[in-house]
């Protein structure tokens, strides 16, 4: 039997949590009016907890008849507080007099949720003390933080309320407050409204209004559902004020409900920058204000300033006067104090960092400064800069308006401009944190979970490498690296990305980045919300008033879901949830699941997995019966069993830091002990590293061995990094080119001079008054060979270079370092002569990969062998001779570049799907890139997005799944729908590259999809391997029409002219209604051969088909009105099989495979057919593996992808 507390479990905490009251007891009260004389001012009382109330407050009596548990009823889990007094029981409910009930004995059995400590609870409500007084105070408000074992946090906000007494007329009887006789004295009773959620403002509103009995009050809040994370917010009218629940941005942001402006208000610049460093190095903070409320606020602003990065230790904004001992605890914390304490903690600790928020300082308890080291000189230059920008005066911004007579408008236009200006200050504070660790990702290792903190150290302005050296060692920093491993899509990556500047992109080693500025994310306004108000609150919280409120609820909920327009999926998510979670209080669970299904098609990123599976699991009989004569439900319900049996694979949290190793290595771990350090990721480079480093002995490497190459790579580096050139040199230079490799001072027929080797050309650095000679570029050079000069006894090597440019040969007396220049000139040569031949930049990126690898080989082994091992690592120059990699004049001058989408993977992966984007003008600021996009699926569920004006890698992994990917469709220009081996249909959001919907419908892989578009209508087929195919509603995300067709495996479908033809063991071509219409086989010299149709194009206006088959190297043309065998058969030389082809302009393309010119391997060949003279009109040598993918850009360029042994896509032009 299903139990009601794990259903609650699993329930979204509403806005209340408890309200408890907090003072002085009766008893206490009347001691002290008997024994203080009048003319005393102040006497102090401990305060005790009065009332604790708790939801449910309304329930229904004997709700179950049949003995089925109510599973949806509120109750959390909670601990007993039972005070038994033989004394009246003091209570405030309200803002004025007292009351009394006299003489009974009375047992209090408080439940209480349990995370909740009541013991500290009064202390905290009043942290200075709860006083008797002559004279009355104004109502003070402040705010408390609750942080449990777990990290988990609950945060209250406490108004103080002071009430007259005397004896006889204090005390709380009938719910009402009386006053008999002049009151002469006074105390505060403390009303503190505890939420799971950070709603400081809007619970400090809610408090201003209370006006009616406590426990009326809180049943009130308990009522109120928080708000999916999103744009909506929610609005609650109680009386005389709207109080507004704000969303969070998303699900890894807190709730802001606060004015995160304050600290800017108290401290300058450079304080706030101190106090963010005291945060981020772990140190021992303490906050001091005279004012109780500042102390949380501003402590909550510095947590929403660092996130992403989350503090993980001891967090007490509130110290009472007893808990001052607090300060004394060893580890780091973030404490607060009042500031009358300021002296008595900084004379009992050492090493604290003060923080008076009163006066804007901040020091240390051993001295008046702090000795924390700055924060990197450009973060702060551009966070200074930013703050400078801000508007932080709301008076300023109204001056020019009139006086508001509606207080409700009046704040409401004060919330919006509030709104706005913690957007800005978010957007301000997390650039700062960005722009600190933005170079953290260039020094992971992902497949290892390795961060070098060492080099990324090194690659630190020398100021700044104090400020890392702390922060790296920290916890919150270990947290943040994890997040980094695990590749997550926060607002920090989100940033990141679209602030990255060219250089950061550059795929060379020793690059130097210049630090930029970017405005673009500032230019992005905040997302306009939706307001949804809530139903007036029942007047008597009775049963059936509550429950014809939430039936009220969920009517306006639907008249908003019918109202909504149906590509808004993201407005439309939020009130599915809403709800669902609504229907599920009122254990309507059919209704609820039917809105959770609908939620989990529109945007699974906030859809409640937990609480959807005890849904699920509660369902009685007669419910699951008619869940399952619901196809919707069914599907759900498959899902949610199917994900529970699933065994639960823990996830990879470590993060390592690179050592060196202390053993000898053989192959497989030297390879991972290289991509660990950061210095290749390319495994056959690294094999042939390891053949270098293990020439003429056992095929191990020993750990100093592997020390000392490692030592030589990095001094080589900073070699590299310290060079300086004079101006007049650097003007020779293109942008970003930089100097790898300089050579000693040597004797050449130019002059004396340094030869410096840059990624495109070779150059003297001339001696005395530097200068620039330039030798070659590597382009250019004809040819390079080492020449023996006799001198004495001796043959003096020197290198000579011929360039096509000059007829003077140069040469150069490199002495001993003669042979590695020679292999390191060769390498570039040829690394540059395949990059042009095949327009692959990589190639000239792998060149001086090897290169730098030759260097460092030669310089750590240190023998005469050193230049033969090297020559191992000559991968370029070895394959020019050995096997002549000429590219044929068509395909040279068809291609036009080549890209790598497997550029940070350790091995190239198959390329399985590309699909191109175009270009959206109508994009905004706030909507992000409208450059036209090319998506690539590559194994393992991996999408690679290209940004296809510059073809440079934009995102370099979409997660989506984890298996093959067969298929994507885009739609509507904001979506891109992706079929995977797993039969799920992925939904890309292509602004935030993200996936937040999903369609569960087939059993089987997806593999196609086929539009249909009019002037009245879109919509979508999908069909997987085991025949079904679906008709989707665009809008709705519903199922139109399904239909399953009879067969081994169905491979594609196409639409013409609203005819769908499937392809599958043969081709057919079905009616409306989803039978078939006709039927073709593959012909008869091919039935006996095992292969299958792999695409077909269908030419409605030349009345022709054209079909190809996997194992068959002709393209079969068909008459579409007779189907029984094909007039025209186009033979492709050299092909082994179709994989793919599209149809551009008056063009067919053919992707193949094919033999290799080694005979070795396959080949990736393209076939560029005309459909008029049915000619081949060129073939191309695209790829050193199959071509798997074809796709156009608007058909002025063909893009083709390869398999794994090329992985490479190929831009193609389109004549």
């Amino acid at each position: 039997m299903y139990r009601g507390g794990k259903m609650a479990d699993h329930l979204p905490s509403g806005l209340l949590e408890a309200c408890v009251v907090v003072g002085a007891s009766g008893d206490k009260l009347k001691d002290v009016y008997q024994v203080i004389p009048i003319s005393k001012y102040i006497f102090s009382l401990d305060p005790e907890v009065l009332q604790v109330h708790v939801p449910p407050f309304v329930t229904k009596e004997n709700a179950d008849e049949s003995g089925v548990p109510r599973t949806f009823s509120r109750v959390q889990c909670r601990r007993s507080f039972i005070k038994k007094k033989e004394r009246p029981v003091v209570a405030p409910s309200g803002p004025g007099g007292a009351g009394s009930s006299e003489g009974a004995t009375v047992t209090e059995d408080v439940s209480v949720p349990k995370d909740i400590d009541l013991m500290a609870l009064p202390q905290l409500c009043f942290p200075g003390g709860l006083q008797v007084t002559n004279e009355p105070k104004e109502e003070r408000f402040h705010f408390l933080v609750f942080t449990d074992v777990f990290g988990n946090q609950t945060h209250g906000v406490v108004v103080q309320c002071c009430r007259p007494f005397q004896e006889g007329s204090v005390f709380y009887q009938n719910g009402h407050w009386s006053s008999t006789r002049t009151t002469k004295l006074y105390t505060a009773y403390a009303i503190c409204v505890i939420s799971k959620h950070p709603y400081y403002n809007a619970l400090k509103d809610c408090l201003s209004c209370l006006l009616v009995q406590v426990k009326e009050f809180a049943a009130k809040l308990s009522l109120v559902p928080i708000p999916p994370p999103g744009q909506l917010h929610v609005v609650f009218n109680l009386r005389p004020l709207m109080i507004i629940l704000p969303s969070r941005e998303d699900k890894e942001h807190p709730a802001v409900d606060l004015d995160l402006h304050l600290p800017f208000l108290c401290f300058r610049s450079k304080q706030i920058l101190q106090i963010i460093t005291g945060i981020l190095m772990e140190q021992r903070v303490v906050f001091f204000s005279a004012d109780w409320a500042r102390l949380t606020l501003v402590a909550e602003c510095f947590m929403l300033y660092i996130h992403p990065l989350h503090w993980q230790h001891p967090y007490v904004p509130i110290l009472s006067a007893q808990m001052l001992d607090f300060v004394m605890a060893p580890t780091a914390f973030l404490m607060g104090c009042h500031l009358n304490h300021f002296e008595e903690v900084a004379a009992e600790t050492d090493d604290l960092i003060l923080i008076n928020i009163d006066d804007g300082t901040v020091s240390s308890s051993c001295s008046e400064t702090v000795d924390l080291p700055d924060v990197p000189f450009a973060s702060a230059e551009c966070f200074t800069k930013r703050r400078k920008g801000l508007q932080l005066q709301y008076d300023l911004e109204v001056c020019h308006q009139g006086a508001g007579t509606d207080v409700n408008e009046m704040r409401m236009l004060r919330r919006q401009w509030q709104q706005n200006l913690n957007w800005e200050i978010q957007k301000v504070t997390l650039e700062l944190i960005v722009n600190m660790f933005r170079d953290v990702s260039g020094h992971l290792n992902y497949e290892h979970r390795v961060f070098n903190s060492e080099e990324f150290l090194k690659t630190r302005e020398l100021a700044d490498q104090p400020f890392y050296k702390k922060v790296l060692e920290t916890h919150i920093f270990h947290s943040f690296l994890k997040d980094r491993l695990n590749r997550k899509m926060d607002a920090f990556t989100r940033m990141e990305v679209n602030t990255r500047s060219e250089t950061q992109n550059r795929p060379f080693l020793f690059a130097v980045s210049l630090f930029v500025f970017f405005h673009t994310a500032f230019k992005i306004p905040p997302k306009p919300v939706k307001i949804f108000k809530l139903p007036e609150f029942p007047p008597p919280m009775v049963h059936h008033h509550v429950q014809n409120y939430y039936g009220e609820l969920i009517i306006l909920l639907g008249k908003a879901i019918f109202c909504v327009p149906p590509e808004n999926s993201t407005l439309l998510a939020r009130y599915f949830y809403l709800r669902g979670f609504m229907n599920t209080l009122c254990s309507k669970r059919l209704d609820a699941l039917s809105d959770f299904q609908n939620l989990y098609k529109t945007d699974i990123e906030i859809f409640p997995t937990d609480l959807v599976k005890a849904l699920v699991d509660s369902l009685q009989k007669d419910e699951r019966s008619q869940a399952d004569r619901r196809p919707e439900l069914k599907r759900l319900i498959f899902k949610v069993k199917t994900d529970n049996e699933m065994v639960l694979v823990q996830a990879d949290d470590h993060v390592k830091k690179f050592q060196l190793p202390k053993t000898h290595m053989l192959q497989e771990d030297f390879v991972k002990r290289i991509q660990e350090s950061g210095i290749v990721k390319d495994v056959a480079t690294i094999h042939r590293l390891f053949e270098a480093l293990t020439v003429g002995q056992q095929k191990q490497i020993d750990p100093e061995v592997f020390r000392v190459f490692y030592t030589f790579w990095k001094e080589t580096e900073v070699e590299a990094q310290d060079v300086h050139l004079p101006a007049e040199v650097i003007e020779h230079l293109d942008n970003n080119e930089c100097v790898y490799k300089l050579s000693c001072s040597v004797k050449t027929n130019q002059g004396v001079g340094k030869i410096a080797m840059t990624q495109k050309r070779l150059f003297l650095l001339t001696d005395g008054r530097p200068g620039f000679i330039e030798i070659t570029k590597f382009r250019d050079i004809k040819e390079v060979k080492i020449s023996f000069a006799p001198f004495l006894l001796l043959r003096i090597p020197s290198l000579k270079i011929k360039c096509s440019l000059r007829k003077e040969v140069f040469e150069a007396n490199l002495k001993s370092a003669c042979d590695l220049w020679n292999l390191m000139v060769r390498e570039m040569w040829a690394g540059r002569t395949m990059a042009d031949d095949h327009k692959d930049p990589q190639y000239m990126q792998q060149a001086l990969t090897n290169v730098l690898l030759m260097d460092a080989v030669v310089g750590c082994l240190q023998t005469q062998k050193a230049v033969f091992a090297a020559s191992k690592l000559a991968y370029f120059d070895r394959v020019k001779h050995e096997v002549p990699m000429m590219v044929p004049k068509t395909t040279s001058e068809t291609l036009k570049h080549k890209i790598n989408p497997s550029l940070d993977l350790p091995a190239p992966q198959t390329v399985h799907v590309l699909h191109y984007t175009p270009g959206q003008l109508s994009y905004s600021e706030v909507d992000g890139d409208g450059n036209p996009k090319l998506w690539c699926a590559l194994s393992g569920g991996r999408v690679v997005v290209f940004d296809a004006a510059s073809w440079s890698m934009q995102q370099n992994c979409i997660q989506v799944g984890s298996s093959q990917l067969n298929c994507m469709l885009g739609l509507d220009q904001d979506q891109v729908w992706i079929g995977s081996q797993d039969s799920i249909i992925y939904i890309i959001d292509t602004r935030s590259m993200s996936c937040n919907k999903q369609l569960t419908e087939h059993r089987h892989e997806v593999m196609d999809f086929a539009l249909e578009e009019s002037d009245k209508m879109s919509q979508t087929y999908s069909c997987s391997a085991d025949g079904t195919v679906i008709l989707w509603d665009l809008s709705t995300l519903k199922v139109k029409k399904q239909f399953q067709l009879t067969c081994d495996r169905l491979m594609s479908i196409q639409l013409f002219n609203g005819t769908l033809w499937c392809c599958k063991d043969g081709i057919v071509e079905l009616r409306k209604n989803g039978t078939p219409h006709r039927k073709m086989t593959l012909p008869e010299d091919l039935q006996n051969m095992p292969t299958e149709f792999s695409s077909l194009i269908l030419f409605l206006e030349r009345g022709q088909l054209w079909t190809s088959c996997s194992d068959s190297d002709e393209l079969c043309l068909w008459h579409c009105k007779d189907l029984t065998k094909p007039f025209l058969r186009v033979q492709l030389q050299n092909c082994t099989g179709v994989n793919c082809m599209i149809k551009v302009k008056n063009q067919i393309w053919v992707g193949c495979s094919g033999p290799s010119p080694d005979q070795c391997r396959r080949s990736g060949k393209i076939y560029i057919v005309d459909t008029e003279s049915h000619s081949v009109e060129k073939e191309l040598m695209a790829h050193t593996d199959s071509v798997q993918a074809l796709c156009s850009a608007e058909g002025r360029y063909v893009l083709s992808g390869s398999a794994c042994q090329d992985g490479k896509i190929a831009i193609w032009k389109v004549e």
